[in-house]
């Protein structure tokens, strides 16, 4: 019966070695990417949260401006930009006293943001 050989088993701690550091890389590139998935769902998180937040603000305003006897809120258009802090009014009043009651209703009701009236007043 012939005596094997040993040097396929020299080859066997480099093999080891090798396959130990693919482990590792492989490893440290799931910590990589749980990582970053950790980031971006954070990100998509704090986006959405803004979203609700300039969503609640044109609610407010919108409903304020509904309940007003002095405005016709129906015909106002109301937007809001959370991460500009900015609320614009948009579309048509039939007078400039309703324009500018309207201006101070989304003021009183949008408190931490700026107006921007862009309300044009209907011709007679």
């Amino acid at each position: 019966m012939p005596i094997p050989s040993i040097r396929p088993l020299r080859a066997l701690p480099v093999l080891l070695l090798a396959t130990m550091l693919a482990c590792r890389n492989t490893a440290d590139g799931v910590q990589k990417d749980a990582a970053k998935t950790t980031e971006k769902m954070a990100e998509a998180g704090a986006e959405a949260g803004n979203a609700i937040s300039g969503g609640a603000k044109t609610v407010d305003v919108k409903t304020a401006l509904l309940a007003d006897s002095l405005v016709t809120g129906a015909d106002i258009n109301v937007d809001t930009d959370h991460e500009s802090r900015t609320v614009t009014l948009s579309g048509e009043v039939a007078s400039a006293a309703m324009r500018a009651r309207a201006e101070q209703v989304a003021k009183d009701n949008a408190t931490g943001y700026s107006v921007v009236n862009n309300l044009t007043v209907r011709a007679r």
